[in-house]
């Protein structure tokens, strides 16, 4: 793409949004920010200052182009940010607000003089992780990697400021971005700052979603099937760690994004991650009365409730949308180690187990292990009609009841509990499931970060509902017990927040390796981590989401 063909649409757009908005320089003039991107390579970014629109961007411009003169690949993206506000403070001041500001929520660019000779965007804070060390509760400023980003950007030696007393000045913009196809206004205010505008998130954008982050997991799987577990998006660096559970999760959500995309190499990816799965993570152990039953084996020979229930849910899965049925023996053999792990007087499950000895490690690790267990005995009680496994979910649910487990507001148990009342549509699951959702909607309408696993809740919980208002008396229950209107603002406000947390590449290109990055979902307060159940959650999320729009009559 030529320079001139993004400057020009960019231009345009830029001039259209500063009108529109009745834009005047703050009082340090204009102050513009050119980002340029190969789509391989961190942007670069070049700065346009002057009294006049005109001469700012004629200089930003003139200094992109001397720039790209020496590089070997044409520009991809353009992005051009113009300084709206800045605010004054002290050294102290701003890091007293960091200090008050959820980690990698922090959305001012910063200057460390007033007529911003050295000045750095909020995406450049974040691509290069200046505001992060660990801390996951607030912003840290990150002296070494301030450092770097302003050693490469100007050439100085210096990063964040020594004395409190060090005036600072911060900074919010206006934005365009171009990739040649579309020129694009980004959001100026609130947390969605910095990305484009979705002025309907509507079934259509929804399986591009889909389709995206598909593409992305599909991307992560290796030849042999096991993942590229994850990245630190920074600095390109991958997290060393592996986790079986997530091997066998992250291959379920991808065949969740294949029934909706149908394109061949996303279930080519999906099917090679089960072989794996079936290879070389799961192992046979001969029970003291001896049976033989399989277990997930994760890192430090644990075998763990949910590993088994989610390895039977990516198995029941592919099953069910390719009508191979080779491995519904060893689904059954995972089914029967699940049960090893249910007490059957009370209904209740342990947690971990060591392998192979299955000597109790953890009564209790994670409120997700019990949803997961009875959803993957339920999924396949739906493949095979053994009333095994819905006598063991039944007994489950009874105790889940009993325990009042509502409280977790876990969403595995939501789709549990949406699935088991089509065959036991009994008041008291109704109402359970109903207990699932309810005290949570402020939480799903207030949570600062993305938490993709709340949309997820809230989309079982909608075809639960959806479900009741098919029978009179249960319709009437539902009115009574559910602020309906509250719910459905609830579930469309965080399947839109959820673009919080989604790569787009006018915020990629900020990072080292953006192309990459290009359809990943990440994790903000980890450092914009971006991990393969990271994905998949996002992903099962948008998935019912798209499915539900589609819905006749919506």
């Amino acid at each position: 793409m030529s320079l001139a063909r993004l400057a020009k649409a960019t231009k345009v757009a830029l001039s259209d949004l500063l009108v529109g908005s009745g834009h005047s320089p703050p009082h340090c003039g204009w102050v513009l920010f050119f980002s340029v991107s190969n789509g391989r390579e961190r942007a670069h970014v070049e700065m346009g200052r002057g009294n006049s629109l005109e001469t700012a961007w004629n200089q930003g411009l003139q200094r992109l182009r001397l720039w790209l003169k020496r590089q070997k690949l044409p520009p991809r993206w353009l992005r051009v940010d113009v300084v709206s506000e800045v605010r004054e403070l002290r050294w102290q001041e701003l890091k007293h607000l960091f200090s008050k500001t959820k980690t990698n929520y922090f959305k001012w660019g910063v200057s460390w003089d007033p007529e911003f000779r050295i000045a750095v965007l909020e995406q450049e804070l974040s691509g290069t992780s200046s505001l992060y060390t660990g801390d996951i509760m607030a912003c840290t400023p990150n002296q070494r990697n301030v450092q770097r980003l302003l050693n490469r950007r100007f050439g100085v030696d210096h990063g964040w400021p020594d004395a409190d007393s060090e005036p600072m000045w911060i900074f919010r913009t206006r934005a365009v971005f171009s990739d040649g196809r579309e020129t694009l206004a980004l959001e100026h205010e609130g947390n969605m700052a910095g990305v484009r505008r979705v002025e309907t998130l509507d079934a259509e954008f929804a399986l591009d979603l889909v389709f995206r982050s598909s593409e992305y997991l599909s991307r992560q799987v290796r030849q042999d099937g096991r993942w590229d577990y994850g990245w630190a998006p920074a600095f390109d660096k991958p997290i060393p760690s592996y986790n079986s559970l997530r091997h066998a999760s992250s291959a379920y959500a991808l065949l969740e994004g294949w029934d909706l995309t149908r394109e061949p190499r996303h279930l080519d990816a999906a099917e090679r991650a089960l072989d794996y799965l079936c290879r070389e993570l799961v192992h046979d152990v001969e029970r003291p009365d001896g049976s033989l039953v399989s277990y997930l084996v994760d890192t430090g020979n644990e075998i763990k409730l949910g590993g088994n229930a989610v390895s039977l849910l990516a198995l029941a899965k592919h099953a069910k949308l390719t009508g191979d049925t080779r491995r519904f023996p060893l689904m059954e053999k995972l089914a029967l180690g699940l049960l090893g792990m249910q007490d059957p007087e009370t209904g209740g499950f342990v947690h971990v187990l060591e392998y192979p000895s299955l000597a109790l490690k953890e009564k209790t690790r994670t409120i997700y292990y019990d949803g997961e267990a009875a959803f993957g005995l339920l999924r396949l009680y739906d493949l095979t009609g053994d009333p095994r496994w819905l006598r063991a979910v039944r007994q489950a649910m009874d105790h889940f009841i009993a325990s009042e487990h509502w409280k977790a507001h876990d969403h595995w148990l939501g789709y549990c509990i949406t699935e088991f009342t089509l065959h036991v549509p009994e008041k008291k699951y109704f109402l359970f499931g109903i207990q699932n959702v309810r005290e949570h909607l402020d939480f799903v309408l207030t949570r600062l970060t993305t938490y993709p696993t709340l949309l997820e809740l809230m989309m079982a919980a909608a075809k639960l509902f959806a479900q009741m208002r098919n029978n009179d008396e249960l319709r009437a229950m539902l009115h009574a017990e559910v602020d309906l209107e509250k719910f459905d603002r609830a579930l469309n406000y965080r399947a839109r927040y959820l673009l919080n947390g989604y790569f787009f590449p006018e915020l990629a290109m900020f990072f080292k390796a953006p192309n990459k990055m290009l359809g990943s979902f990440f994790i903000r307060h980890y450092g914009f981590r971006v991990r393969i159940d990271d994905v998949q959650h996002y992903l099962s999320g948008y998935v019912a989401y798209c499915l539900w729009l589609r819905r006749p009559g919506s």
